[in-house]
C-alpha cells in the first residue's frame, strides 16, 4: 500500500497549540489501535528543540483516502497549523513501524 507524508508549520501560539496536540496524539493512537500504519512527530532543530512543525506518515490505499483521513486531524482542524500532503516512493530501504 503507498506511503503518504503530511508536513505541517505550527502557526499558533504554544498555549493555543497544546490542547489540539493532545487531541491529535489520541487521534493518531486510536487509529493505530484500529491497524492503520501512521507515525506522528514533531521536528527538532539542531540542539533538538521543536522546530515549530512537525511530520506524519502514513499508509493509506490512494492518495484521496489519504487526504480524507488526514482531513480529520484535530490539529489540522484547530486552524493552528499550515500543511501540505504528499504522497511518497520508497527508492531504497523500507518502513517498519510497529
Amino acid at each position: 500500500m503507498p506511503w503518504f507524508v503530511k508536513t505541517e508549520t505550527i502557526q499558533a501560539a504554544p498555549a493555543a497549540v497544546r490542547p489540539h496536540l493532545a487531541a491529535h496524539r489520541a487521534w493518531v493512537a486510536e487509529l493505530r489501535a484500529r491497524g492503520i500504519r501512521i507515525s506522528s512527530g514533531y521536528l527538532v532543530d539542531g540542539e533538538g528543540r521543536p522546530g515549530g512543525g512537525g511530520l506524519l506518515l502514513l499508509e493509506a490505499t490512494d492518495y484521496a483516502s489519504a487526504e480524507a483521513l488526514i482531513r480529520q486531524d484535530p490539529m489540522l482542524r484547530s486552524g493552528c497549523v499550515t500543511w501540505s500532503l504528499h504522497g511518497w516512493i520508497s527508492a531504497v530501504g523500507d518502513l517498519n513501524l510497529a
